[in-house]
């Protein structure tokens, strides 16, 4: 990242740069870039997203499709969305979904979210607020859902179903008296009936975001401007807007939060929706989010068998298993998923 080529990119003058890391990402790495002698409209600083250092977690976002999705949302869906995303100056990939580069705003001064430690109640409310943002401001767009960019590699899915079963053995050995048996009984269940999670649903409803957690989300943005800002778009897909709202709740928020404020979260979500034009009931959706705990389930075992490994990632992942997980188990969620048969 020369001066050169940042002034090119600002259309005025950067005389040097200098960057820092930032995030706890383990898929991808991001960095602060600090202008030097910068020209008229310069900003001090860029943030920037590049591919991991860690070649195993590499490698398992190019299989994935990862890179080139987080560029394609950036480049054709963003701008057509309510939800709070940094500002993108420029964002590409390689043909091959190795190698990519995306140039943001910098949202800083803020507060980023942090899985491990949680979050207070107004954090939350504000990170549903934004869910209900995406979800109904893409609500059966065809011009958004149909796009190419969306659709998984071909043979994707069967191949995350076959991965599944190894990933849940690494997970089962690594954390074994780590997690509490039910909840590794929950996982493994999951693992038995893979075939049902991992078929295509049909009609999606939305854009679901993925990895709708508190890592993924920086408060307070710009030095308290704006309220959040949501980050880490590699995994957006179109599907059925519970799989984010059970996945926040269950893995997002930790059981503790979940147990005392599950009801009042939900009702926020589906004010919020009606206020997007979007009438939604508690009933209508119920199903649907008992089904969206298992994808926190599925993504921390996954994850914690297929990127880097860190003391970090290894909290953050059990984390993720237990607030799922206690979701899962109250609400019978794998029930829920074989009623689908």
């Amino acid at each position: 990242m020369t001066p050169e080529w940042l002034s090119q990119l600002l259309g005025t003058h950067v005389g040097g740069v200098s960057w820092e890391p930032i995030g706890t990402g383990q898929v991808g790495d991001s960095v602060r870039f600090h202008l030097h002698e910068r020209g008229e409209g310069a900003p001090a600083t860029l943030a920037g997203k590049f591919p991991a250092e860690d070649q195993t977690s590499r490698g398992t976002a190019a299989m994935m499709g990862l890179y080139a999705k987080e560029v394609s949302f950036y480049r054709e869906a963003a701008a057509k969305l309510a939800v709070r995303t940094p500002a993108t100056h420029f964002a590409k990939a390689d043909p091959g979904g190795t190698e990519f580069v995306i140039i943001f705003e910098d949202l800083g001064a803020a507060r980023g979210g942090n899985q491990i430690e949680g979050c207070s109640l107004n954090d939350a409310r504000a990170a549903i607020k934004q869910a209900a943002a995406l979800h109904a401001s893409s609500w059966h767009n065809a011009g958004i859902l149909g796009s190419s960019w969306l659709t998984p590699p071909e043979g994707l899915r069967a191949q995350l179903g076959t991965m599944y079963p190894q990933a849940q053995k690494v997970f089962a050995e690594r954390y074994a008296g780590q997690l509490e048996p039910k909840f590794m009984a929950v996982c493994g269940e999951l693992a038995e009936i893979r075939e049902l999670w991992t078929r295509t649903e049909e009609p999606p409803q939305c854009l679901v975001h993925g990895d709708f957690r508190l890592d993924n989300m920086l408060f307070d943005i710009k030095g308290g401007a704006e309220p959040i800002a949501i980050l880490d778009w590699q995994t957006v897909t179109a599907g059925k807007a519970m799989t984010d709202i059970g996945y926040f709740l269950g893995c997002g928020i930790g059981d503790e939060m979940r147990r005392v404020h599950e009801e009042g979260l939900l009702h926020d979500y589906l004010t919020e929706m009606d206020r997007r034009g979007v009438t939604l009931t508690r009933e209508n959706i119920w199903h649907d989010y008992r089904i969206g705990a298992l994808h926190g389930v599925s993504t921390a075992v996954f994850s914690a068998a297929f990127v880097e490994r860190t003391e970090r990632g290894d909290a953050n992942f059990l984390s993720m298993a237990r607030g799922a997980c206690a979701l899962a188990l109250e609400h019978d969620s794998i029930g829920a998923l074989r009623e689908l048969i």
